[in-house]
């Protein structure tokens, strides 16, 4: 992924069988939750490039999230602030080489930041 793409797309859901179920049979989506986040089941299509997650509606999410891949989440998070938008969730940690954050355009739209490497070095 490079920075700018779309790589991630979260689903809120109520019933999570239920849903994956609906979007399994709908899109033939495969959807398993990976180790260590058995309470996030994933999605991916089936051209197995596109995915993201089935996660809890609660509180402000209740609307599907897209999530865009950036060099850098705290320049990014400099770059919302400058441009008159809000960091609604600062980065925080998905593991040892990834990390997350949301903010909220001047319009109130939401969107996610992932910013992941592929070695803890």
């Amino acid at each position: 992924m490079a920075h700018g793409d779309i790589t991630h797309i979260d689903i809120p859901v109520t019933d999570k069988e239920r849903a994956k179920g609906f979007y399994s049979g709908l899109f033939g989506w495969q959807i398993d939750a990976p180790p260590g986040f058995e309470d996030y089941p994933m999605w991916r299509a089936p051209n197995q490039i596109s995915g993201g997650g089935l996660a809890p509606r609660d509180g402000g999410f209740d609307q599907p999230r897209s999530y865009v891949e950036v060099d850098s989440i705290d320049d990014a998070l400099a770059k919302v602030r400058e441009l008159g938008g809000a960091v609604l969730m600062e980065k925080s940690e998905i593991s040892p080489t990834s990390w997350w954050a949301v903010l909220e355009d001047p319009d109130g739209n939401r969107i996610g930041l992932y910013e992941g490497t592929t070695d803890a070095g």
